[in-house]
């Protein structure tokens, strides 16, 4: 009872303002309602139960000094437009728990983290009905100048976040990897995949990521300036999957 009071208490006072500014999204989760805001390029907000998770928060998408405290924040990789110390101290408390790559970890030593979780590709961390797994996120194709891929394999990762029996994917910085085979065994509910060349995927990657995936609820996210109608055109026979288009 105390715990849905205060989902209810935040809700109220907070969520309301919230609502005019950030598109968001109510699913129903065998353990309460999961809700997702979604933020700006690759920041993400879950709400579930009394629980508020962050995805890569940056000050950049939203002033985070104005977002309730949260309980747990996901990092996908070390780049500025995924992790920023400012917005991190902004959301700590003293029992937040940090979940970040080592890479991301080297970048913020001076940040006095509460509790830090430094995982490596498909490590599972548990937080009773919670879990949280990081999945593979790197380039194939798309390198810099000097043939360097922009985001390298064992840098960064995405996340499968279950959430009772709900379970979302967040990509990270990646493209069509083929790891995504194998999370086609998990029966993904929804999933953010990023959109923007040279960085992560074309429209035509992101197609064939959903495919291997198999989401019931598609979000392009992190897509900058690309078209996202090129994505609802190349998907348009696929039938299982719902595409929803945010600002991102």
């Amino acid at each position: 009872m105390k715990k849905l009071i205060t989902a209810l208490i935040t809700l109220f006072f907070l969520f309301p303002l919230m609502a005019q500014e950030y598109e968001k999204d109510m699913f129903s989760t065998s353990q309460g309602d999961l809700t997702i805001t979604c933020i700006g390029h690759a920041s993400l907000m879950f709400l579930w139960n009394d629980m508020i998770m962050y995805v890569d928060p940056v000050m950049r998408e939203a002033d985070f000094t104005q977002f309730p405290e949260a309980d747990m924040i996901l990092i996908t990789h070390q780049h500025g437009d995924h992790l920023d110390q400012n917005a991190l101290n902004a959301l700590m408390k003293d029992s937040t728990i940090i979940i970040l790559t080592e890479a991301s970890y080297e970048k913020i030593p001076s940040l006095d983290i509460p509790v830090t979780k430094v995982v490596q590709e498909w490590e599972k961390l548990e937080f009773g009905e919670l879990i949280c797994e990081a999945i593979p996120a790197y380039n194939i194709k798309h390198v810099r100048a000097n043939g360097d891929p922009y985001h390298p394999k064992g840098m960064g990762v995405g996340y499968v976040v279950t959430f009772g029996d709900f379970r979302v994917l967040i990509g990270g910085d990646t493209e069509d990897i083929p790891e995504y085979t194998k999370i086609a065994s998990y029966n993904i509910d929804v999933a953010f995949l990023p959109m923007n060349v040279p960085y992560t995927m074309t429209p035509e990657m992101v197609a064939n990521a959903a495919r291997m995936i198999r989401p019931k609820i598609l979000y392009p996210y992190h897509y900058s300036n690309t078209d996202t109608d090129e994505l609802l055109e190349l998907m348009a026979e696929d039938l299982y999957v719902e595409i929803r288009v945010r600002p991102f």
